[in-house]
C-alpha cells in the first residue's frame, strides 16, 4: 500500500526556526487563529505569523495573561476561550463569525500534558477533552469562515502519539487513569482529526495537517515534577537543558508554521509532519515518524463520529 507519508525535501530541518520557514512568504491580508498563542510554542507561532503580515487571533483561557504576552506584537488580538468548556468554544466561534471574516489558518496549538486525573464537562477525561474535543468543536463551529478562506488547519500532535492508539473500549479512562496513556491517546486523536478533516474538507479547498513539534522545554511541562525531568535526562538539578536533541521555542514552532504556510504543501493534506517536512512512517528500528494507528482512515472516521456524538456538533452532517 502506498502512503503520502514520505519526506518531500522541504529544504528545512530540525534546527530551522519559524522565521526561517516564513522567509519570503507574505501573509498580508490573511487571518490566523492560534489557540494557546500566548505561551511557549504558541507565542513563537503568533510572533512569526504576525511578523509575516497575518492578523492573528489568540483565543485564551487566561485572557489577561494573553493580552500581556502579545501586547507588544502588532496585528494580534485576543478573545476568551476555554477548550474544556463547549459553551465557551461556541461563544468564541459565534463572536468570530459575527465579524464576517474568513479564516486562512487555524493552528490548534493549545494543550495539556500528563496532568493528574481531571474530569471536565460531563465527566470527560481532561486531556482528551481539551486537546481533541475542544479543538474538534472549535473547527466545526468555525467551519463557514474556514471554508470561505480555503484554510489550512494544523493540529499540533506529538511523538507521544506512539504511546497508544485510541482506547475504544475506555476512551474516558473510567477504568483506571494513566496520565501518559491519556496524553498519548489525545495526541493520536489530534492526528486522526487531521486525517478526517482533510478527507471531508478538501472539496472546499480546506486541507489539514498534524505534526510533532519536537521536544522543547515550555510551560507544557507544568504537571511534571523536576525530579521526573531530571531522571528523563531533560534537565539537570539547576534546571539547565541536558538533552542535545531539544529545540528552542523558535525551532519548536517551525513545523506548525511550515505546515500552515508552505507552498510546498499545496495540493497535499492529511499527513503528519516533523522537523519541517512530511514524516516517514514509524519503523521499529528508527525514532520518529508516524504510527499507522494514527493515520488509519477508518479509525479517523470512527473518531469523528464519536466526537460529533459527544459534542453535538458536526459541520458535515448534512453533507454525509
Amino acid at each position: 500500500m502506498t502512503t503520502p507519508q514520505h519526506k518531500i525535501g522541504s529544504g528545512f530541518g530540525a534546527r530551522s526556526t519559524a522565521d526561517d520557514v516564513l522567509s519570503g512568504i507574505d501573509l498580508s491580508g490573511s487571518t490566523a487563529i492560534v489557540t494557546g498563542g500566548y505561551s511557549g510554542l504558541g507565542l513563537e507561532t503568533t510572533r512569526a505569523l504576525a511578523g509575516a503580515g497575518a492578523r492573528v487571533v489568540v483565543p485564551a483561557r487566561r485572557r489577561a495573561a494573553a493580552e500581556e504576552a502579545v501586547g507588544g506584537i502588532d496585528g494580534v488580538e485576543t478573545d476568551d476561550l476555554d477548550l474544556s468548556d463547549l459553551e465557551s468554544v461556541r461563544g468564541f466561534a459565534e463572536r468570530f463569525l459575527a465579524s464576517g471574516r474568513k479564516i486562512d489558518i487555524v493552528i490548534n496549538n493549545a494543550g495539556v500534558m500528563a496532568c493528574p486525573e481531571t474530569r471536565v464537562g460531563p465527566g470527560w477525561e481532561a486531556q482528551f477533552a481539551t486537546n481533541h474535543l475542544g479543538h474538534y468543536a472549535l473547527v466545526n463551529h468555525l467551519w463557514p469562515a474556514i471554508a470561505r478562506g480555503g484554510a489550512r488547519v494544523v493540529a499540533v500532535s506529538s511523538g507521544a502519539h506512539g504511546i497508544t492508539g485510541m482506547r475504544w473500549d475506555d476512551v474516558q479512562f473510567e477504568r483506571g487513569y494513566d496520565r501518559w496513556q491519556a496524553y498519548g491517546q489525545a495526541k493520536t486523536a489530534n492526528v486522526l482529526f487531521a486525517v478526517q478533516l482533510d478527507a471531508l474538507g478538501r472539496d472546499a479547498g480546506v486541507r489539514a495537517f498534524a505534526l510533532h513539534p519536537g521536544s522543547i522545554l515550555t510551560p507544557l511541562q507544568r504537571h511534571l515534577a523536576k525530579a521526573e525531568m531530571v531522571d528523563a535526562g531533560w534537565i539537570d538539578e539547576n534546571d539547565n537543558p541536558t538533552d542535545p536533541t531539544f529545540k528552542t521555542p523558535g525551532q519548536g514552532a517551525a513545523t506548525q508554521v511550515w505546515a500552515a504556510t508552505s507552498p510546498r504543501l499545496a495540493g497535499m493534506g492529511g499527513v503528519y509532519c516533523e522537523d519541517c517536512d512530511v514524516a516517514e512512517p514509524a519503523g521499529e528500528s528508527s525514532e520518529g515518524g508516524v504510527h499507522a494507528h494514527a493515520t488509519d482512515p477508518e479509525q479517523a472516521a470512527r473518531l469523528w463520529a464519536l466526537s460529533a456524538d459527544l459534542t453535538g456538533v458536526d459541520a458535515f452532517a448534512a453533507a454525509t
